[in-house]
């Protein structure tokens, strides 16, 4: 029987080529893009969520109470790790962590006669009793438990010693400063991995360059912990929540240690007002409804096109139902009929999401592979597919089926009002949702071009960073006096860290007239002579740093925000000393963005560091001569510094970087509202194929009593445009309220404009009349005898 189903559906599809293009096209693609983004999310869901005892495994955040404002964030003190497994008997392992973020710190390696750079990031002994990364050779419990010791990847050890086994024991120098012992070889960290790193440094060694870190007033590193199987979260958070009160006593300064499981801190990373609120999960949301959404537009399509082709298949039915075919039997049969469809159009888009995977890969940066040997995504495939073929299949199927045989055969058959208000009422939710689209990709599109083209406050444009590693460190005099007698460079300097990404936060500032107990969090970081003028900043008051003026070895430079809390009336001159260093403020920075724009912009503290042994040297080019300064700082690197290669980054690309997740949100959404609003195109053809046949015999009559194609065309096409603005007015204070929440998220955004909802309605308008206007223009040319006759 069910053969039989499947046979003359299969007839019905060849008879009916054109139609059943068009209803399997509208398919494929919305369960092409639904597939595509199932995989992302898929993708996304998996990160960091595949270590063994995950379930236990906890990362520390830090909550701050400093007046009447709160911040939060992961970065806590780099004693902290040692400290509460130490007190705390719940926590069964420890680990300090730095830099937990998506640029770890790149070194440079020379080990047997070779060079090379690595992603590296520093560690406790603990970190590979938590982490599940299999080590090759080594012990998980000793591995970084010594001072000098690494832990390097497969593919770092094969780089320098040809395998895993020849590299332990072996000597790597880092940075041509110091030497590190291999005791571990740990197998190449998997692709659903956020903190990415080529080796692990022990904790010890990062302690001994930077002495901040243990300072309990300063915070950086991250802090993982390990609970005990039996172990309580909730009591051990009870627990460590006033964990650093008695490290740090003040009056106007409180911290709150709070837990959040490791495998969500990838997609619930943002804080707002000192809580957890959301992050990339709200992206993962938005894009599972985004393709619910987008299948049922085709699901919908389903049903429009097929119960436009009714009057088609009304003496099919009529016929059947006289030979004794009962309703059941009908609808079992319509069913088959969209099973069919539904599976063809899954079977095409397998292939169209196989093929346009590398695409999306580049689009979405991610490296997602087509998972032909996961059982569990043919399982959830082939419920999809049921789904999808009952949804698309289930209204025509008792639409058909329930046809009156007598009405049929006679001709007299008649669609009631309710019929026809259900297909319009599809049709406003495709366009309805369609416009959402629409109007989310423009704000989308305008709040990223406006990050990407915001005043910062300096000029990122030909500004180039070099890492200061190996001799470059002590020979940074004399490269800067060699550099600015180069041809094509204008001005250089130093920074402690990128000015995209200045993020080490301090308490240790002091100020005439500070009151007792203020601890105040400054963000902080060192820069040298000519900072100023190397950035392009615009000051307040003072002057830039200078070695024109001896007193500058400790001058600071403070921003508008740090002035503001300080409290000084006429601030240059002053006393100020940061981590017991007294000195002066010698410049007030006018506030400039240099963190992301959701946050907003802190006090800054800018403290001269030109003899630091780390940071990077920042070079300003003249325009149009960067190729011809770049040769120029190799050539001067190369003499200086020849154990090191010569690398560089450009500040603008390092900018756009910081906002990837929001540019490719971006890309997703433009491409995705377009496959929305032409798969709800094809919904709206369905429309205007099934008012064409009902309107067939009146469309004659008017032209034989004189109407011209014109006023025909308006009139077919007015209750199109109808559904159009209906579709609009439900969608645009959706639309407000969706996109104005998602705007929240950042300190500096665009304001939605009245242009944004007309750009939407506009666009949607004319894509629906020309849709409309092939089929349309098609009746009204008919002759007005076949018109008539109903042919």
């Amino acid at each position: 029987m069910f053969g039989n189903y499947f046979k003359v559906a299969w007839r019905n599809l060849i008879r009916n080529k054109a139609f059943s293009v068009i209803n399997i096209l509208g398919l494929t693609i919305g369960l092409a893009c639904s597939l595509l983004i199932v995989l992302w999310v898929w993708d996304e869901r998996s990160i960091d969520n595949f270590h063994e005892q995950g379930s236990r495994l906890y990362l520390v955040y830090e909550r701050q109470f400093v007046d009447k404002e709160i911040f939060a964030s992961y970065k806590t003190p780099g004693m902290l790790a040692n400290e509460m497994k130490r007190t705390i008997p719940e926590i069964a392992y420890a680990s300090n962590f730095s830099w937990i973020d998506d640029n770890p710190d790149r070194l440079t390696f020379e080990g047997n006669n070779k060079v090379a750079k690595f992603d590296a990031c520093y560690a406790d002994s603990d970190y590979f009793k938590m982490m599940s990364y299999p080590l090759l050779e080594g012990n998980p419990t000793t591995v970084l438990n010594k001072p000098g010791s690494i832990c390097i990847s497969e593919k770092m050890a094969k780089a320098f010693f040809g395998s895993a086994a020849a590299a332990i024991g072996k000597i790597l120098r880092y940075d041509n400063r110091n030497s590190l012992a291999i005791t571990g070889v740990f197998k190449d960290l998997p692709q659903h991995v956020s903190a990415k790193f080529d080796c692990l440094i022990d904790w010890a060694s990062f302690l001994r360059e930077n002495d901040w870190a243990k300072d309990w007033g300063n915070v950086g590193p991250n802090t993982l912990i390990l609970l005990h199987k039996d172990a309580s979260p909730q009591k051990v958070a009870a627990k460590i929540k006033n964990f650093l009160a008695k490290y740090s006593k003040s009056s106007n300064y409180r911290a709150e240690l709070e837990l959040q499981r490791y495998g969500d801190s990838y997609l619930h990373a943002n804080f707002k007002a000192g809580y957890l609120s959301g992050g990339r999960i709200e992206y993962v949301r938005l894009f599972s409804i985004v393709a619910v959404f987008i299948l049922l537009i085709a699901c919908i399509n389903f049903m429009n096109l097929t119960t436009a082709r009714s009057a088609k298949r009304a003496k099919e039915i009529g016929i059947r139902k006289v030979a004794g075919a009962a309703q059941s039997v009908l609808v079992r049969q319509f069913l088959s009929e969209a099973m069919l469809v539904t599976a063809l159009s899954v079977l095409l888009a397998l292939m169209l999401v196989y093929g346009l995977l590398p695409f999306f890969n580049q689009l979405s940066g991610k490296q997602l592979i087509f998972p032909a040997s996961n059982i569990y995504f043919w399982c959830s495939l082939a419920g999809l597919t049921l789904i999808t073929g009952l949804a698309a299949g289930s209204y025509p199927a008792v639409f058909l089926s329930s046809f009156r045989p007598l009405a049929v055969l006679k001709g007299t058959l008649k669609f009631g009002s309710t019929d026809i208000s259900l297909r319009k009422g599809l049709v406003v939710f495709q366009f309805t949702l369609s416009i959402l689209f629409i109007i989310g990709a423009i704000v989308v599109s305008r709040q990223v071009k406006y990050i990407q083209q915001a005043d910062l406050g300096y000029n990122r444009e030909n500004l180039v960073y070099l890492p200061i590693e190996g001799d470059l460190a002590a020979r940074y005099p004399v490269f800067k006096q060699e550099a600015m007698n180069a041809p094509g460079i204008k001005m250089i300097s130093r920074i402690g860290e990128a000015p995209t990404s200045i993020g080490s936060s301090t308490w240790g500032i002091d100020w005439e007239g500070k009151m007792p107990g203020d601890n105040q969090m400054f963000t902080q970081t060192s820069a040298g002579y000519d900072f100023v003028k190397t950035l392009n900043l615009k000051m307040i008051a003072g002057r830039d740093l200078s070695k024109d003026f001896a007193s500058d070895s400790a001058g600071y430079l403070v921003n508008e925000a740090a002035l503001r809390i300080i409290g000084y009336k006429d601030p240059i001159g002053k006393p100020l000393s940061m981590w017991g260093k007294k000195g002066t403020i010698v410049g007030v920075l006018k506030d400039f963005h240099f963190s992301l724009f959701h946050d907003p912009i802190h006090p800054l503290i800018v403290w001269n560091g030109e003899k630091d042994e780390y940071g990077s040297i920042l070079v300003r080019t003249e325009a149009g001569k960067t190729k011809e300064a770049l040769a120029s700082l190799e050539k001067i690197c190369k003499a200086l510094n020849p154990k090191f290669p010569f690398t560089f980054t450009f500040s603008d690309e390092a900018y756009q970087k910081t906002y990837n997740s929001e540019t490719v949100v971006s890309k997703l959404s433009a491409g995705f509202s377009f496959l929305a609003i032409f798969i709800s195109c094809l919904g709206l053809l369905g429309l205007a194929m099934f008012t064409a046949e009902q309107r067939t015999k009146e469309i004659g009559i008017r032209k034989i009593l004189g109407a011209g194609a014109a006023s025909l065309f308006t009139l077919l096409s007015k209750e199109f445009i109808v559904l159009v603005i209906i579709a609009f007015f439900i969608a645009s204070p959706l639309a407000w309220w969706f996109m104005n929440n998602w705007l929240q998220g950042f300190s500096y955004k665009i304001d939605m404009e009245w242009w944004m909802f007309v750009a939407a309605v506009l666009l949607i308008t004319g894509i629906a009349l020309l849709t409309i206007s092939y089929q349309t223009m098609k009746a009204i040319l008919m002759k007005p005898v076949k018109s008539l006759k109903g042919e």
